[in-house]
């Protein structure tokens, strides 16, 4: 490997990669898909950034976050990870937003978990298109 093959994988990973959600008991595909960023990517770098901006904001004069504050704001950080979706509710197509995408991650800590562990995984995104 050298460096154009680790730029590649980055731009790769900026492109973003589709995850199939998984019911949590059966495994079986739920329909719902998020298309999301790698974690070299640049989207996931400003993500975190953002998130580190957050938390100083947030902070009261001790320097504390209460852990509240924390969650809604790494809920935040990983919903602008997800670069789009195929996500329906009563049979119509749910519009993409990050409003719509942290809505979507807050229903359910197993849905959370899943988009959290594949934006996490580079394994995910080698040779992603």
């Amino acid at each position: 490997m050298d460096l154009s093959d680790i730029v590649s994988e980055v731009a790769d990973q900026e492109r973003g990669a589709w995850f199939d959600i998984a019911d949590p008991v059966t495994g079986e595909p739920t329909g719902i898909r998020f298309k999301i960023a790698g974690p070299d990517s640049e989207t996931q770098h400003r993500a975190q950034l953002a998130l580190a901006d957050e938390l100083t904001a947030l902070a009261g004069p001790d320097g504390m976050v209460s852990a509240e504050q924390r969650e809604r704001a790494r809920i935040g950080c990983l919903a602008k990870c997800v670069l789009d979706w195929t996500v329906t509710e009563d049979g119509e197509p749910v519009p993409f937003s990050h409003k719509n995408v942290v809505r979507v991650l807050r229903a359910a800590k197993w849905l959370q978990a899943q988009v959290d562990a594949f934006a996490d995984d580079r394994a995910a995104f080698r040779g992603a298109k």
